[in-house]
């Protein structure tokens, strides 16, 4: 009962921060960085370990410029995130550029349905936002729930202010079904990890083999939606454009895992062109040893 009456005030907390200035917030991510990063050394190790594996062709002076470039980004994710707590819809619309995105809203006038796909790359919270102002309908996102129901119970409102709807990974069939008789928008995280026993395909991803999900191709073999990949592009310090690239349109026409592949390479071309905005804090790889 004490730590959920004190998770309640840290929660409390977070909001009143949100209050402030992003420029603000982002003056203490300068300062967080240096307790994050030298003080902390929040997973050092696990990043410092993917950097090297992702990155083979790179020397360690090469690879310690884009670790610290990560964690000046994470600490102003962080902020960004705590942020979205009172941000506006203005400021939303402001922050995030939506590029080609009536590519995606012309399957939603003629009443059909799409499929998106992003990384963990950028604001992808913030980006979600943005979405759901932009498109007609509201997106459908697919996410893993969090062990702490406090805290995912603040999340997900931020998460839904402005209409999203998150769904839980393993709802997302049962969602489909419900809804196939109205124009949706299914984004997917699709760099997540499965568990051990969910472990059904591997690819090679950033020189690892790595085990992918495959909800996202399923869903688009079994409807034939068309799938978008959503390009993050970080413009300057608070600010991100997302381009919505054709991923295939025919899914129907596509070999198995093919889907997921074309995701990947996506996401690669992404990663190579500024890494530092990918989540090398997450412990991707730990089922590969």
């Amino acid at each position: 009962m004490i730590k959920k009456g004190f998770l309640r005030i840290a929660i409390f907390f977070l909001h009143l921060i949100s209050l402030l200035p992003l420029w603000l917030l982002f003056g203490i991510s300068n300062i967080s960085y240096y307790l994050v990063y030298y003080i902390v050394k929040y997973r050092r190790e696990v990043v410092r370990k993917n950097l090297v594996n992702s990155f083979p062709e790179k020397n360690l002076t090469e690879i310690i410029a884009i670790e610290k470039r990560f964690y000046h980004y994470l600490t102003d994710l962080m902020v960004e995130i705590i942020k979205m707590s009172s941000i506006s819809k203005a400021e939303v619309l402001k922050r995030v550029k939506m590029k080609n995105f009536d590519r995606v809203e012309a399957y939603f006038q003629k009443g059909e349905s799409a499929l998106a796909c992003c990384g963990h790359y950028g604001n992808w919270e913030l980006g979600t936002m943005a979405c759901g102002l932009k498109f007609s309908t509201a997106p459908r996102v697919i996410y893993k729930p969090i062990n702490n129901k406090i805290f995912e119970e603040w999340f997900n409102q931020l998460r839904t202010k402005f209409g999203n709807v998150f769904i839980p990974m393993r709802q997302t069939l049962r969602e489909v079904i419900a809804t196939k008789d109205k124009p949706t928008l299914f984004c997917f995280a699709s760099d997540q990890s499965p568990m051990v026993i969910d472990v059904q395909h591997i690819i090679q991803f950033m020189h690892q083999p790595t085990s992918v999900l495959l909800g996202l191709e399923k869903i688009a073999k079994q409807t034939n939606r068309p799938v978008f990949y959503f390009d993050v592009t970080r413009v300057k310090r608070g600010y991100y454009e997302i381009d919505c690239v054709p991923l295939c349109l025919n899914p129907d026409a596509t070999e198995d895992h093919e889907i997921t592949e074309l995701f990947f390479k996506h996401l690669t071309k992404s990663i190579q062109k500024a890494p530092e905005y990918w989540l090398w804090s997450h412990n991707r790889w730990k089922s590969n040893g």
